[in-house]
């Protein structure tokens, strides 16, 4: 991918910009709370998981990035992590199970590919055990974004994801699983209408893809 691409789709949006992108996505129903960076971001999300909680994570380089994985995979945090359980089940049946199982868990944390500057999010997988939990299973849905992932319009979001994280995607899923990523299925939030059920955590530093 060309520089010129690259810079395209991962601008940082001005003051302005962020400013209009939060107010646009609380009018749609979601809780938005800003934060200067990586770390603020971490310590957000762990103040905002509390303890004993059913946690669960979909695949997302943004939580790895800010250290939540390491956290969350480490057995030395205060929540039920239904994480380890899936990924350490050898038997891909019982496997498929508990991944379809956790969907349901009282928080899902993540990320979304896009965020439309009108307050829609966009996200995509290949099998949709990541997007499948964002519109209902989840009691909560937590997604942590980097700003840079604000596009002017629905369309240049969808865009995004196409035209560049896809190929980011698919090189991350063929280091990490011999094979490769596709555009399988789609979630486009365009509302939440159940309060405090959607919460983005929106870092003002590039963080993910």
């Amino acid at each position: 991918m060309d520089e010129v691409a690259i810079k395209k789709w991962t601008k940082m949006p001005s003051d302005a910009t962020i400013t209009s992108t939060v107010a646009a996505m609380q009018k749609r129903g979601f809780t938005v709370i800003t934060v200067d960076n990586k770390a603020k971001a971490l310590q957000k999300l762990k103040q905002l998981l509390p303890a004993k909680a059913e946690v669960m994570t979909g695949s997302s380089t943004t939580l790895g990035q800010i250290g939540f994985m390491e956290y969350y995979m480490s057995g030395k945090n205060p929540w039920k992590c239904l994480g380890p359980e899936v990924y350490n089940e050898k038997d891909p049946v019982k496997q498929k199970l508990l991944r379809r199982k956790s969907d349901t868990a009282e928080y899902f944390v993540a990320s979304v590919n896009a965020v439309a500057a009108t307050g829609e999010l966009v996200a995509c997988d290949r099998s949709g055990s990541r997007v499948s939990a964002y519109p209902f299973a989840a009691d909560h849905v937590v997604l942590v974004v980097g700003v840079q992932k604000i596009m002017k319009t629905l369309d240049e979001a969808i865009k995004r994801v196409r035209e560049y994280v896809f190929n980011l995607e698919n090189e991350r899923a063929m280091k990490a699983y011999g094979t490769p990523s596709g555009m399988g299925k789609w979630v486009i939030i365009e509302n939440e209408y159940t309060k405090d059920r959607i919460t983005i955590i929106l870092c003002k530093e590039s963080i993910g893809f």
